[in-house]
């Protein structure tokens, strides 16, 4: 055993010392990286994941569920605040089940469930009507609560006492709710307009006026909040995400064409927030090149006469005074009379519009577009004709989004001040703070390709080390006679003269060795 002990150090010992400094370097560095890899691998394949089980609980529930995983041996811990509590990850859905069955977490309100359950005869109608005035709160806390945004909710129903005579006046309910939302919620004026209407619906005579709600922080949601776009903060929000919408145009199409990160977009308009309504009652002929309308109806009357001799006079039926008709009397000579009368009855295109324009347009837009050249040290670098290229697009959005009205009197000269487009090279470039950020740090894929090399590299110096010392081993032996003692050069002892006369009787003679044996056996 010694002796295989001191070979292997030995072996060890000239391999080491055949080896170069970058060799011992290497070893010595993927040793280290596998010891590190191993223990990065078992500390996160052991490490325990703790997810919560409840969270937004009063700590004196969180105390007793507490109590109660730690009597069943569950590993937990209390969050920051103390009002949630943290189990394993694979344990979650056992122990949701379990404890509701035991009854956590115990809010301690009174819903719809609680006269199923305690239901008898001996209940007043005062106790009656305020567990009854719990349960609606409840209840309507919960309806709120399942609304996207709203983390809690908080009711209280004031409801009428009825009076003991018929003349007295009968008094309102009212409702006061608070509301825990999501942090920068903000909910439309359809949302609120459904909470005010749940909770008008779910109390008798409530009315939406004699309603309350507001939020944590103290922000009144208001039934009546204009959202025609007239008030200030409507119109604010209607130019911001006009001159929003336009910059993301713009962005996409130029990052497209230059790259994200060589291209800043800014975006201002001018919007007209009045409203016109008026009625336009028109008559406009139906051929309008003739100016004629349609015929509906046609007469024409004809009177022709020929003759001589005739006497001057007016005919009988016509008015004398009527210089077609009345003829000068005369006694020689021929004449001839014709008369033709038509007439026509045409119809006419008879428009009535009502006419309620849109209640913003955009009056005005001003693009202030920076490009930065490909080769940032050199603004020349800017290929030819992509400056006039970026102008000639933002003038056809300029043109196309601006009121119609004021788009048929652009020329080219204003269209041109209202669009700078600027190439030089970008001395600082922002960041964007909202993107996505990666969930694996970079660091951590440059750590696994390192310990990955290391690894790779062990192994092949081991099985190189390997090879070497089998051919080390080889040469040894063939190098290296084999002395073999003679057997005939043993040492003469009492022991040994014995057992060559053993031998040579057992040759010579065996019955006699044969007895001899048998005589050794009976002594034993």
């Amino acid at each position: 055993m010694n002796e295989r002990i001191t070979k292997l150090r030995t072996d060890l010992t000239r391999f080491w010392g055949s080896r170069t400094k970058k060799q011992k370097g290497t070893m010595i560095g993927t040793a280290i990286g596998v010891i590190l890899l191993a223990a990065i691998v078992t500390f996160f394949a052991t490490r325990t994941s703790y997810v919560p089980l409840f969270k937004d609980v009063s700590p004196a529930e969180i105390g007793r569920i507490k109590e109660t995983l730690d009597s069943q041996g569950v590993p937990n811990q209390i969050a920051p605040g103390g009002t949630s509590i943290l189990v394993p990850e694979q344990q979650v859905d056992g122990l949701l089940v379990q404890l509701a069955a035991e009854g956590f977490p115990q809010s301690g309100t009174i819903d719809y469930s609680f006269f199923s359950q305690n239901a008898g005869f001996g209940m007043t109608d005062n106790e009656f009507n305020v567990l009854k005035l719990a349960s609606t709160q409840t209840e309507l806390a919960n309806l709120m609560k399942s609304i996207e945004g709203v983390k809690d909710a908080k009711v209280m129903i004031t409801m009428p006492e009825e009076g003991v005579f018929l003349t007295q006046d009968s008094q309102v309910a009212s409702a006061s709710i608070i509301l825990n939302t999501q942090p920068g919620q903000q909910f439309s004026e359809s949302q609120i307009k459904a909470m005010y209407n749940l909770v008008s619906k779910s109390v008798p005579n409530l009315a939406t006026e004699d309603i309350v709600i507001t939020n944590q922080y103290s922000e009144y949601y208001d039934l009546n909040q204009p959202s025609n776009g007239t008030a200030v903060l409507d119109q604010m929000a209607i130019k911001k995400e006009i001159e929003r919408d336009l910059q993301r145009q713009v962005q996409t199409m130029l990052g497209t064409l230059m790259g994200q990160d060589k291209v800043i977009v800014s975006v201002t308009t001018d919007v007209d927030f009045q409203q016109e309504q008026r009625e336009e009652n028109l008559v406009e002929p139906v051929d309008k090149e003739n100016m004629e309308g349609i015929q509906l109806s046609v007469q024409r009357i004809t009177e022709t006469y020929s003759g001589g001799d005739f006497v001057g006079g007016t005919p009988e039926g016509e008015d004398p005074t009527d210089d077609f008709t009345n003829y000068v009397e005369g006694t020689n000579g021929s004449g001839d009379y014709e008369r033709v009368e038509e007439t026509i009855n045409n119809e006419v295109n008879r428009i009535r519009k009502n006419i309620v324009e849109s209640p913003y347009h955009i009056r005005d837009i001003g693009i202030q577009v920076m490009v930065e050249p490909p080769n940032p040290e050199d603004p020349t670098s800017m290929p030819n004709g992509v400056e006039q290229d970026i102008e000639q697009i933002l003038s056809t959005i300029v043109r196309t989004s601006i009121d119609k009205d004021v788009a048929t009197e652009l020329t080219d000269d204003v269209l041109a001040q209202k669009i700078v487009v600027s190439v030089q090279p970008f001395a600082g470039k922002t960041t964007d703070l909202a993107s996505a950020q990666s969930v694996i740090p970079w660091w951590v894929y440059v750590v696994g390709g390192i310990l990955l090399v290391a690894v790779i590299l062990l192994v092949f110096f081991i099985i190189r080390s390997r090879r070497e010392k089998e051919e080390e081993l080889l040469l040894m032996e063939e190098r290296i006679p084999v002395n073999v003692e003679d057997i005939n050069n043993e040492k003469e002892t009492e022991s040994t003269v014995r057992r060559k006369q053993l031998e040579k009787m057992a040759k010579d003679k065996p019955d006699d060795f044969a007895k001899l044996l048998r005589t050794w056996i009976a002594e034993d």
